[in-house]
């Protein structure tokens, strides 16, 4: 059996969604550990056909690993989804049948305590995932001014401490840079006194810090937009976020191509000649059920919105 903590999430829900069948050809822009690819490759069996991309080098080989089996039928390639449309472009592919973003961290990610994303074990501030990139989480804190810093962790982090949480941080810089997690989280726990709550004090200000060096949400409307043009008349996009930040730009990015007409309500035909570029294939964000989050507890943060292209 899998480890839970390799699970995709939403798996389901995500086949579902996407609507696969027999043939056609499928993208999944952030191919993790493969196993939503590999669901879909199963689902579209026996001549379904994926491309797959993801930005993390080493994560992408497991993925090639456990892809093996499928042959001709899948291509990865790493690189970042964020340039998804002109990645196909590059490959001669025009319009597909769906494609599938899953904007979590990679557990692979989570649990290799040298990546940095996480706290429960003392690692490297570094939290880029791909680590060719030169910008690590060690660079921001250690260098970014107070001011800087705060208004990182409130936009990206929505702590409504952030003020004190940057203060701390540059107070205690001063003594020693910063190159670990734990000493990091233990100087923002600090900072934040009180009693104990379910989430670590920290968790927001390494939420904030892992958006900022990935750049993960300031290019996700545009993105959005641009993928939704390149799906085929039926096909289906399926976004799964883990954060507001991130649900809150796909439900409105999603909301604004599914009632682009401008004119006036009352009118008998559109006259702005703005027709809906996509219509809403769920309705609201579908959840992990309790099954799953017992299961694989780090889904219990999933949200899936999914639209499907109009002619």
């Amino acid at each position: 059996m899998e480890h839970a903590a390799h699970r995709p999430v939403l798996p389901r829900e995500v086949l579902d969604a996407l609507q696969c069948r027999p043939g056609g050809l499928w993208v999944d822009g952030t191919v993790g550990a493969g196993g939503h690819a590999e669901a879909i490759l199963d689902a579209t069996s026996p001549d379904g056909r994926l491309v797959g991309f993801d930005r993390d080098a080493e994560v992408l080989e497991r993925a090639r690993e456990r892809l093996l089996p499928y042959g001709d039928r899948v291509a990865l390639h790493h690189a970042d989804h964020r340039r998804l449309p002109a990645l196909l472009d590059a490959l001669g592919i025009g319009l597909v049948d769906g494609i599938l973003l899953d904007l979590g961290v990679s557990s692979i990610q989570v649990d290799d305590p040298d990546r940095g994303f996480s706290f429960m074990r003392d690692g490297p501030l570094d939290m880029r995932m791909d680590r060719s990139q030169p910008t690590t989480a060690a660079n921001l804190v250690n260098t970014l001014p107070e001011r800087d810093l705060a208004r990182l962790i409130e936009r990206f982090g929505e702590e409504p401490q952030a003020r004190r949480v940057a203060k701390a941080i540059v107070r205690e810089r001063t003594r020693a840079p910063f190159t670990g997690t734990t000493r990091l989280a233990g100087t923002i726990a600090a900072a934040l006194p009180g009693p104990p709550g379910r989430t670590h004090a920290a968790t927001r200000s390494f939420q904030a810090l892992r958006i900022a060096v990935n750049d993960e949400v300031v290019y996700l409307e545009a993105l959005i937009e641009d993928c939704a043009r390149r799906l085929a008349t039926g096909g289906r996009m399926v976004v799964i976020s883990f954060h507001s930040l991130e649900d809150r730009a796909v439900k409105r990015t999603f909301h604004a191509l599914a009632h682009r007409c401008i004119c006036p309500r009352g009118l008998p035909v559109c006259g702005c000649g703005r027709p809906d570029l996509v219509r809403l294939a769920t309705s609201g964000a579908l959840r992990p059920s309790p099954d799953e989050i017992r299961a694989n507890p780090r889904s219990r943060s999933a949200r899936l919105r999914a639209v499907e292209r109009l002619a």
